[in-house]
């Protein structure tokens, strides 16, 4: 039997939501042991000036416990 855990994430980038999500994976890998998923919460952009600057997603992350 498997017991998973669920953490919340948000990930930046400066060129766009598909990098945030990918930084976000990436860095969650290589804290978390047997990451198996991930949901899509909420994506946002910082905007400066008329122009967006920065993409955000928040994402939780599944992982199974050992």
């Amino acid at each position: 039997m498997a017991v998973a855990r669920v953490t919340t994430i948000t990930a930046s980038s400066t060129k766009g939501f598909q990098d945030a999500f990918q930084e976000g994976i990436n860095r969650a890998t290589r804290t978390l042991r047997n990451v198996t998923g991930s949901e899509i919460v909420s994506q946002k952009a910082k905007v400066e000036n008329g122009d967006v600057s920065e993409y955000r997603v928040t994402m939780r992350v599944t992982f199974i416990l050992e």
